[in-house]
């Protein structure tokens, strides 16, 4: 059957959504791409999320529209991707949602309980294209113990497993989050975790410094160098030493933060900050890498997948770290980057539509596997 994924990161980069010819499930799923386009949130709709996600309170008014509206938002690529592709949206078997992350608590605090929250209303998509929608996929595992995150691993593994060797899968986006498969493994044997900022730090001091999205090619962080203190400041940061399972977001790395260094090193020149923090995305890759997978997996290969293996000098400082292992773009092995975790909800979505459990126990730390998401006919 046809499906459409739908995703949208921390990043704010803009909407994946992605056309899909889906059969099977578990291990027998057979899946192809069939269309994809990325699109950019309108300018005030970009404005508006931003200003949610920045306000240590958020007014509930804001929340409760913002929710309809990227519903609306969703569902509008949804049909302009079928229109592409000759199809109309109520011929859809499902369209599986990530949703928009608002807020992501892992683990309890002293005031506040482990939860997640993802926004971008179901009902209105399923309005809108008349089909079943399929969405907020990381509460279940969360219910039973887990961090609601990692979810993209599942598909990885139906996808990637192999009999000859130890694979790692890395996607860099807002966040950067790796998956490890050894060699010949079995679901159990999978785990993953992110590993601290993406492109997040990146863009939002390109915006801040350059006016800019981000750094195109990773043409400005080539010009700059690295700055002493800065990196010495960011190799310490407390997320490299702790142990996997573990996730996080823009509550640690987002605009907040990153601010916050601009301001602290303002005397320097702007190129070198950002080749600063394009190395510090390499080198948490890296210091997780050495520390919570060579010694315990062998991995002969690393593919990198989303917005920042377009980055040529991120994948440069990745290669440089990482000189024991071959790493590879996606698209060097013939997938795509940037449809990589669209195509990911769609699988879990096919799975939640046959009643078939997706989430990993070994990697979000559940205690056991569940159906993950919830229908909206």
């Amino acid at each position: 059957m046809k499906a459409v994924g739908i995703m949208s990161g921390t990043s704010l980069d803009g909407v994946d959504v992605v056309l899909c010819d889906i059969e099977g499930m578990n291990s027998d799923t057979k899946i192809e791409e069939l269309n994809f386009s990325t699109f950019p949130f309108p300018k005030s709709l970009k404005v508006r999320l931003k200003n949610i996600l920045l306000k240590k309170e958020s007014k509930l008014d804001d929340l409760c529209s913002i929710n309809f509206e990227l519903g609306q938002f969703f569902s509008d690529c949804v049909i302009q991707l079928c229109n592409k592709a000759n199809i109309e949206t109520d011929q859809l078997g499902f369209i599986a949602s990530h949703g928009q992350t608002f807020f992501h608590l892992p683990e309890d605090t002293n005031d506040f309980i482990k939860s997640t929250l993802q926004l971008g209303e179901p009902s209105v998509i399923a309005e809108n294209c008349g089909c079943p929608v399929i969405s907020n996929f990381r509460v279940r595992d969360m219910s039973v113990g887990g961090q609601g995150a990692p979810l993209v691993p599942f598909s990885e593994y139906l996808l990637y497993n192999s009999s000859t060797h130890g694979i790692s899968l890395l996607n860099i986006g807002g966040i950067g989050n790796i998956t490890v498969i050894p060699k010949n493994s079995e679901s159990k044997d999978v785990y993953a975790f992110d590993t601290g900022p993406g492109n997040m730090m990146i863009n939002e001091a390109m915006h801040l410094l350059f006016g800019k999205e981000f750094d195109e090619d990773g043409k400005t962080a080539k010009i700059g160098n690295i700055i002493p203190k800065l990196k010495m400041e960011l190799e310490n940061h407390f997320y490299l030493s702790i142990a996997p399972p573990k996730t996080t977001g823009r509550e640690m790395f987002g605009d907040d933060f990153t601010g916050k260094l601009i301001k602290k090193y303002k005397e320097h020149k702007k190129a070198d900050i950002i080749a600063t923090l394009t190395w510090f995305t390499a080198f948490s890759i890296y210091s997780n890498y050495n520390q919570y997978i060579k010694p315990y997996t062998e991995i002969s290969e690393l593919i990198v997948g989303g917005g920042g293996s377009h980055n040529i000098t991120l994948m440069n400082w990745l290669k440089y770290y990482l000189k024991d292992i071959d790493v590879f773009t996606q698209e060097e092995k013939g997938y795509s980057s940037d449809s990589k975790e669209a195509i990911a909800f769609v699988i879990l979505g096919n799975q939640t539509f046959h009643r078939q459990t997706s989430n990993l126990p070994s990697v979000t730390g559940a205690k056991k596997t569940v159906i993950l998401g919830q229908i909206t006919y």
